[in-house]
Formats: structure tokens, C-alpha cells, sequence
């Protein structure tokens, strides 16, 4: 099963590797099978999460308990921080690909999910939602910090991912 999964996976990133980011890296499969993801990919969901990270952190902010909003303007000031740090690096020339100016659908049916919520459904939403992004980040850092094929960026996705594992146990420690 899951060879006729990959395999499915390879014959969909051939087929529409021409809708920006790979359908290999968008299905998962890259992910599954442990592949780094290509460096336009990378870039674009790297700046998707933080943008993921920061709306959804301030909206925390509006509507969450102390111990959520302390969590959240960690969130704030550090994703601000690695958008600024990923925002140099492709402006400097260092890495060649597109800034994204929005994040993924499912990144906004999240945060609409999240808009439409108060009290402990939001909070409860708001700790699952970080706990899932921060899975997901992880993972991208680690596959293009392994095995990125831009040594700057690369360097720069070895670097962070500490912090974003810091994240990650923070937020599972929140959703329990």
C-alpha cells in the first residue's frame, strides 16, 4: 500500500509540477518518504506557516487565556523574526525563489475556523491548530536542513528548527 502510495505520489508531481509548488511536496509525499523539499517549495511554505503563525497568534491574543497568550506572543515575536530572516535571505540574493504574499488555503480555512470561535472552543482549536502547524514545520526544516540543495538556506533551516521544536513541545504542552 503504501508503494502504490508513493508511487501514485511520483506519477501526480510529474503530472503538475508546472502549478508552482510541487504536487509531491503539497500531497505529502515528499514528506512521507523523507525527501527535502526543492527550495522554491521550502521558501513558500516556510513564509505561508509564519504568516499562518502570526494571524492566528494575534488573534490568540484577542481572545485566549493568560497562559494561551503568553504562547502566542512567542509566536508573534518569533515567527516576525524568522519572516524577516527568510524575507533577507531571498531579497539578498542568497536564495532564488518567490516570497509567497499569502498563506495556503488550508492555512486560511484554519484561521477562518479559528475567526468564527470564542472562548475554550477557540482555545482549544487555537492549541491543536499549533500544535499541527508546528508538526508540519518541523518536518520541512528538518528535510531541507538535512538535505537542502542551497547552503544558505539550508544553514538557515538547520538553525531554526530548535526553535520551532521548542514550539512544537510548548504547544503540545498547552493542548493537553
Amino acid at each position: 500500500m503504501k508503494h502504490l502510495l508513493i508511487a501514485s505520489g511520483f506519477a501526480i508531481a510529474l503530472a503538475s509540477s508546472a502549478f508552482g509548488q510541487s504536487a509531491a511536496e503539497k500531497t505529502g509525499v515528499n514528506s512521507l518518504i523523507g525527501v527535502a523539499p526543492k527550495t522554491e517549495d521550502f521558501v513558500t511554505e516556510a513564509a505561508a506557516s509564519d504568516m499562518f503563525e502570526i494571524a492566528s497568534s494575534k488573534l490568540a491574543l484577542e481572545r485566549a487565556d493568560n497562559a494561551t497568550k503568553t504562547f502566542a506572543q512567542q509566536m508573534v515575536t518569533d515567527h516576525q523574526r524568522t519572516s524577516e530572516e527568510l524575507k533577507a535571505l531571498v531579497s539578498g540574493g542568497k536564495v532564488k525563489a518567490t516570497l509567497p504574499t499569502d498563506m495556503s488555503k488550508s492555512q486560511h480555512s484554519m484561521l477562518d475556523k479559528l475567526q468564527k470561535l470564542n472562548g475554550d472552543d477557540f482555545v482549544k482549536q487555537y492549541h491543536a491548530d499549533q500544535e499541527e502547524a508546528h508538526e508540519m514545520a518541523v518536518d520541512l526544516f528538518k528535510r531541507y536542513g538535512d538535505e537542502g540543495d542551497n547552503a544558505d538556506l539550508k544553514a538557515w533551516a538547520a538553525k531554526t528548527r530548535p526553535a520551532l521544536e521548542h514550539h512544537l513541545q510548548m504547544a503540545k504542552a498547552l493542548n493537553k
